[in-house]
């Protein structure tokens, strides 16, 4: 492919730049996304304007990268970054170059790129390609190599090898040779280790994205990624789990990446969620004897480990409280057991203690679990364990619909409510109002005002 079209935004864009003498190039992840027959998702220019005269050619920009040449043009309705053509010098604390200078062609440009399949360019004016370092093969191919030595470039940029493994699996591309080798040499993994953690997790969300994240969780576990970022994940490697009697074909850590497979690609909070749901496993793990003379083996509590461990794992990849709340709440009530002989009540406060926004991303959760279990897919009617998750299911949406009180906020009283009736603010009144719910969760024609009241007097009156 020596030319691509150029979307006529770019081309009118282009105009500008040209009638101002200017050369501009559409560069990057765009480029090798139309090679391969995708849309780009966004939009990358390269040119040898400077950052002041290309604010100069449009009204509106945005110095969002100035000091490294990169501004933010906003044209019909589109934003395009822009960047001027430049080379780097120096990456002394493995993250950001020292030095940035700019350049006088694009081939120069190009060879301060990460990887071959991004070092490719598109002229705005025609769509002539421009491709020193063979990123077309490599694209054909579904190769990712670096521009130049793989140690060279992996030792500049920390998040370089980790922006290989998630390219792999973002595009189902296999990593070059020499390439993958670099990734795992012990001095570039020191120079990966100092990334920052935000940048590791946003790139961890990506691979969770891709359509089989266990392809880049295997890659980070290879090339000694995965210990260096989620320890806990690595230490379930050998943890045996298959005991005869049929529930895993797997160890812990391959049931997790399988797990993570099976949850819904749109649901990153469930992705991650079946990633950590059985970290803990390790070190919840007994061994008992079975009837036979075999071992069987026990994780007791093993989802309340978890739990924890995701939470301290979350945090110190500065993941969003919101999410780490979400995801290990999830991990922690993953292991509900239910059976046919439920009663009405028993629902009621399964739904309570997980919380009815919640069910539907549990339930993905179990089955990606079920997934995991032998990795293959499940399918809803073929199994005694999913016709209970469907005859639960059906009997939540029938709770659902009597919107019955599910919490102490849906209660026919509140905390003012009873200090009016005498009773004084404090640890007790929230004691008293958790035993409310409980009365209602039992039976829900309870959640009356005037027999609330009574009921939370003599609750007080009792001590």
């Amino acid at each position: 492919m020596n030319r691509i079209k150029i979307p006529s935004v770019l081309k009118k864009m282009n105009c500008i730049f040209e009638g101002a003498g200017f050369q501009a190039y559409l560069v990057g992840g765009a480029v090798r996304d139309m090679m391969m027959q995708k849309p780009a998702a966004d939009w990358d220019v390269a040119t040898d304007a400077a950052p002041r005269q290309v604010m100069a050619l449009f009204r509106r920009v945005i110095p969002t990268g100035i000091a490294h040449g990169t501004v933010t043009v906003h044209f019909m309705g589109k934003e395009v970054e822009v960047t001027t053509f430049r080379t780097e010098r120096g990456y002394s604390d493995g993250r950001r170059p020292d030095s940035v200078a700019y350049a006088a062609t694009i081939g120069e440009d190009l060879s301060r790129r990460d990887f071959t399949m991004n070092a490719v360019a598109a002229a705005l004016s025609d769509g002539a390609v421009v491709d020193p370092f063979g990123g077309r093969v490599d694209i054909q191919r579904k190769v990712i190599r670096t521009v130049g030595s793989p140690l060279e470039r992996f030792s500049e940029d920390g998040l370089r090898p980790v922006r290989a493994i998630r390219f792999a699996a973002q595009l189902g591309f296999e990593i070059e040779r020499e390439t993958a080798a670099a990734i795992a040499d012990e001095a570039v993994l020191k120079v990966t280790a100092g990334i920052s953690a935000e940048r590791f997790r946003d790139e961890l969300m990506k691979m969770l994205a891709a359509e089989k994240p266990s392809a880049a969780l295997r890659l980070m576990e290879r090339t000694g990624i995965l210990r260096l970022f989620l320890p806990e994940l690595a230490d379930c490697r050998g943890c045996v789990q298959s005991d005869g009697r049929g529930f895993h074909d797997f160890d812990v850590l391959d049931h997790l990446f399988y797990a993570c497979d099976g949850a819904p690609k749109e649901k990153p909070s469930v992705r991650l969620a079946a990633l950590l749901h059985d970290i803990g496993k390790p070190a919840a793990r007994a061994v008992k004897q079975a009837p036979d003379g075999g071992e069987l083996y026990t994780f007791y509590n093993h989802e309340r480990i978890s739990a924890q461990m995701a939470e301290r794992l979350l945090s110190r990849l500065r993941f969003p409280n919101s999410t780490t709340a979400s995801v290990c709440h999830l991990v922690e009530n993953h292991m509900f057991h239910y059976e046919h002989g439920w009663s009405d009540a028993a629902v009621r406060r399964f739904l309570a203690r997980v919380g009815a926004d919640c069910v539907g991303d549990l339930f993905d959760l179990r089955l990606a679990d079920m997934y995991g279990m032998h990795g293959t897919p499940v399918r809803l009617h073929d199994s005694a364990a999913c016709a209970l998750l469907l005859e639960l299911k059906d009997r939540i949406e029938g709770v659902l619909r009597q919107n019955a009180a599910l919490d102490v906020k849906s209660l026919a009283v509140n905390g003012t409510d009873l200090m009016q009736a005498g009773i004084p603010a404090g640890r007790q009144l929230g004691g008293i109002l958790r035993e409310l719910l409980e009365a209602v969760l039992e039976d829900p024609a309870q959640n009356e005002r005037e027999a609330l009241l009574e009921m939370a007097k003599r609750i007080y009156a009792r001590g």
